[in-house]
């Protein structure tokens, strides 16, 4: 159900690039516009990890470093019949972890040192089951893809605004419409982006509870990482905030109306699914 969520999604993402490419080029612009997407989503695919990481501010560690957490990640990469991804830290008292990666083979997965302060050994095997589960169900790709149509109808709405005002519009494109469709549009991407963005934390809650068969551990971890942000969360900055989807909790304090526009599902709903889950994995 979530996979297919993704696609139809997806599928309305791009529709909507489409249809703004048009109205400012017609049929040209639209094929223009397609191509350009696709292009970014090859350099997304291919760089996406390495800039995450270095806005992040993750060094790779090796075994030797940290036999422990080594033995932990490769357990649960065992388990989830993926390979050994590389092992990366964050230098912050801020409790969280994400993976990235363009595929299995490259994969990566990162934890926080502020993590290892407030989970035992069962609570950050949970996690690391949700990291691997995001590598297992390829959502690195999806996220870059998502963000790359979404980051070109934001582009291409604003040409078109530019188009509209200075009157460069086709005869035959009706101004009010247009503007809507212009205004409209970006919003539309957001909350289409939103939406898979929660669709995949939900998959990946569901994936690493099903490989290490301890659904309450991961529920358990949230709780506490839900706490731990909240207490000592992580510097907001145009760095992080790039970022900031990629965690397995929200790194910032969000409240009000933020909570609207979060790239993460609300914690209550993840922890009363994966609660639901117990016994039956």
């Amino acid at each position: 159900m979530n996979t297919l969520k993704t696609t139809l999604l997806l599928s309305v993402l791009t529709g909507i690039l489409v249809a703004v490419g048009g109205l400012v080029g017609g049929t040209g612009g639209a094929i223009l516009f397609l191509v350009i997407a696709g292009v970014m989503n090859f350099v997304a695919y291919w760089f996406s990890d390495r800039l995450a990481l270095r806005m992040a501010g993750a060094r790779e560690i090796q075994e030797n470093d940290d036999p422990h957490l080594y033995r932990m990640v490769r357990e649960v990469a065992d388990l989830s019949r993926m390979p050994m991804p590389k092992v990366y830290v964050i230098q912050t008292d801020s409790p969280n972890a994400f993976a990235t990666g363009r595929n299995p083979k490259h994969a990566v997965v990162a934890v926080t040192t502020g993590i290892r302060s407030i989970l035992n050994d069962r609570e950050l095997r949970g996690v690391l089951g949700h990291e691997m589960g995001h590598v297992k169900n390829r959502d690195i790709l999806t996220s870059s893809i998502v963000a790359t149509v979404a980051g070109a109808i934001q582009m291409i709405a604003q040409v078109a605004l530019f188009s509209q005002i200075f009157g460069g519009r086709r005869d035959n494109q009706n101004p009010l419409i247009s503007l809507l469709l212009i205004l409209v549009a970006p919003i539309a991407a957001t909350i289409i982006q939103l939406a898979i963005s929660r669709t995949r934390e939900y998959s990946a809650d569901k994936t690493g509870a099903e490989v290490t068969g301890d659904p309450e551990a991961l529920a358990s971890a949230l709780e506490k990482l839900h706490r731990g942000v909240a207490y000592r969360p992580m510097k907001e900055t145009p760095v992080q905030q790039a970022v900031s989807a990629l965690y397995i909790v929200h790194p910032f304090n969000a409240g009000g109306m933020s909570k609207l526009f979060s790239t993460h599902p609300p914690m209550e709903e993840r922890i009363k699914r994966l609660r639901a889950m117990v016994g039956h994995v």
